[in-house]
């Protein structure tokens, strides 16, 4: 276990920020922390780096209690906000962070020209902070975040600014610290980039732990029974009485079974009717659909701690 959260608390005056969060996080794993503005996040991730203490609670880093001045040097915090020196020319700045993380000179560049060649930045070497775009920026900021191969590396809305090609790029070195065993924890606003990316994920809202599994466990639990299903013509007469037709268009029918209701009889049905079946599945629901659903406080929302 690389990071483990139990039952931490930080208060500011008389409002509970963070109340009682715990989680664990499993070597190489992508945990994505999602929660609107104001639920706790930035202040949570400020304890796990040591920024702030927490008021109550433990946190635990490689299997022992943290601590701020041994472990922090194994840690790569990219946060919102830039944290860049704006007259510094890039190369040098690059090389400066990376040996405040404790890298020799000689390994600095090293590691900063492949990291440079790795995200196509060769040409800016000699270029200032002030001079670039906000895209640009963000990949700097994630090469001197990652410089220092950290064992636990926080990525708060590390897409910020980037065009899809250059997304693309940082997604797939994302998934390639993962998979060489850096545990990465995502914290972003957008949700289709967290079911692209992340194993499990934790929703918070006003400083609680409201949800938090796997992602693929979470979207079935959460299902409503909704298919698609395309006909080789459009459907006629009557439609089975467990079958809720949601939306009818050409050949294609969308609907919602009762909870006891099996798909497969309807299959069965529509094919002794005669009717080819050319596409069928079920429609889960987007994790910005279940986000919307608890944080508003659907009340058939529910909470999956797994």
């Amino acid at each position: 276990m690389v990071l483990s959260v139990q039952d931490i608390t930080k208060h500011y005056a008389t409002q509970l920020a963070v109340d009682h969060i715990s989680f664990d996080i499993q070597e190489g794993s992508i945990f994505g922390l999602l929660g609107p503005n104001g639920a706790g996040k930035s202040t949570l991730l400020r304890m796990i780096t040591g920024i702030f203490y927490p008021d109550g609670g433990s946190i635990f880093f490689n299997g022992k209690p943290f601590d701020a001045s041994r472990d922090t040097i194994n840690m790569g915090y990219m946060p919102e906000e830039r944290g860049l020196y704006k007259k510094m020319k890039i190369g040098e700045q690059a090389l400066y962070l990376a040996q405040l993380k404790g890298l020799s000179k000689a390994e600095a560049e090293r590691k900063t020209k492949e990291w440079f060649v790795r995200l196509n930045m060769e040409s800016w070497w000699n270029k200032k902070v002030e001079d670039l775009s906000k895209g640009m920026s963000q990949k700097l900021q994630f090469v001197t975040t990652v410089i220092h191969n950290p064992k636990l590396l926080i990525l708060d809305e590390p897409f910020s600014g980037l065009d899809p090609v250059n997304a693309d790029v940082l997604k797939e070195e994302i998934f390639r610290l993962a998979q060489e065993g850096t545990t990465i924890i995502f914290s972003t606003h957008r949700m289709e980039q967290v079911e692209e990316i992340c194993d499990e994920i934790m929703l918070m809202n006003l400083g609680k732990n409201v949800l938090n599994g796997r992602m693929k466990q979470i979207k079935q639990d959460f299902k409503e029974h909704i298919f698609r299903m395309e006909l080789s013509r459009p459907p006629e007469g009557n439609f089975p009485a467990n079958m809720r037709i949601l939306q009818e268009k050409d050949h294609t029918l969308v609907f919602q079974l009762d909870e006891n209701a099996n798909s497969n009889d309807i299959l069965s049905y529509y094919i002794r009717e005669g009717y080819t079946i050319l596409s069928f599945e079920e429609i889960l629901p987007s994790l910005n659909d279940i986000f919307i659903r608890i944080v508003q406080g659907t009340p058939n929302a529910r909470v999956f701690t797994r």
